[in-house]
Formats: structure tokens, C-alpha cells, sequence
């Protein structure tokens, strides 16, 4: 079956309920199969424009619940360094995982800003020719600014705005897209359970 790629628009006003009913119909249903989804956020607070991933865990953070994870946040991101050591954590802690991989692309200036939704893995580290594994049987990336030549700069010059814009949706879309589907749950955080 060959990769199904959506494209969402991150300044249209409708994009986070875009997002939620998009995932909800790739999520549920894994969960109704008993699959753990766990959302991977790829990337380094030490770069504007990579720091889209750590970004959009951190809004996250709250969200792991039964059946639900979230690894990488601006405290502890996921990057190259630890990739392959946070993957093996993944496969170590869950059976058979559902993994959406969340990361920052570079891309065509009209695509800026926009938000690629696609059924196959992203390859991690990409623009700076990393040598890292493909990760995600769903990946979901914001375009945060324009590919090219010299892409470790274009990436430390990317307008923060471009990238909280992009995260505050993409969180959003994920946050509504797990309440449709699991519904509110009860959380443990450092050994703290509420109930939301």
C-alpha cells in the first residue's frame, strides 16, 4: 500500500480539528487492536527551527496515559545523539507500538508553515545529512522554513513565530485527536495521579 501524504495549512483557523479527525481515523483504529501509540518528538531546544518536536512534547507532557506516551520535551529531547537509545526504550516499554513521529522539516517557501501528515516513517536529521533510522509508521512534520543551501543555518534563523504557530496546532490536533479516540483518562506524572 503506498504512502497516503496530507497537507495542512497551520494558519487556517480550522487546522487543529483538521488534525484531530485526521489522526482519530489512523488511531483508533490501532487502539481497538490493543497498540500502544506512542508519539515520538524529534528534535534540539539548541536550534529555532529544529525545536519543533521538543516544542510540541513539552505541550504534551501531560498527556501520557494509559495506553499513551509521549517521549521527547524541551527538558529531554530525542536527537541524534539519542535516537537509537530512546527507540529501544520505546520497544523495550511497549509491545508492537503505534509510533508518530513528530519533527521539523525544511521545504519549498510555499509549503512553509504547512504541516505534512504522511503513513510512512520520517528519516530524522535529514537536512544535516545524518545518518540516523527512519522511525514512525505515521510521521507528522511542520515546515519551518525554506530548503536550500546551508540548511544548519536557514535552521538556527527560523522565526520562532513559524515554529510555536506550527506547534501550538499540531499539540492541539494531537491533544483532541487522543480525547476522541481514548478519552480522558486518568494520568500518572511523577507518581501523581489525577484525573482529567
Amino acid at each position: 500500500m503506498s504512502a497516503i501524504k496530507t497537507i495542512i495549512d497551520s494558519s487556517e483557523p480550522k487546522s487543529p480539528f483538521l488534525l484531530r479527525d485526521l489522526l482519530f481515523e489512523y488511531i483508533k483504529p490501532e487502539t481497538k487492536i490493543g497498540r500502544d501509540v506512542v508519539f515520538l518528538c524529534i528534535g534540539t531546544d539548541r536550534s529555532t527551527g529544529d525545536s519543533l518536536g521538543p516544542l510540541v512534547g513539552e505541550k504534551l507532557k501531560f498527556l501520557s496515559r494509559d495506553k499513551v506516551s509521549v517521549y521527547g520535551n524541551l527538558q529531554f529531547p530525542v536527537h541524534a545523539k539519542n535516537l537509537v537509545e530512546t527507540l529501544e526504550k520505546i520497544h523495550t516499554n511497549h509491545v508492537n507500538p503505534y509510533i508518530i513521529a513528530v519533527d521539523a522539516c525544511l521545504g519549498s517557501i510555499h509549503n512553509v508553515g504547512k504541516i505534512m501528515i504522511d503513513t510512512k516513517p520520517l528519516t530524522p536529521g535529514a537536512a544535516m545529512n545524518k545518518n540516523l533510522p527512519e522511525v514512525g509508521n505515521l510521521s507528522i512534520t511542520g515546515v519551518v522554513n525554506i530548503s536550500g543551501t546551508l540548511e544548519f543555518m536557514v535552521l538556527q534563523n527560523t522565526r520562532l513565530y513559524t515554529v510555536m504557530q506550527l506547534a501550538d496546532v499540531i499539540s492541539r490536533g494531537i491533544y483532541h485527536s487522543i480525547l476522541k479516540t481514548v478519552g480522558g483518562k486518568r494520568v500518572v506524572t511523577d507518581n501523581q495521579t489525577v484525573s482529567i
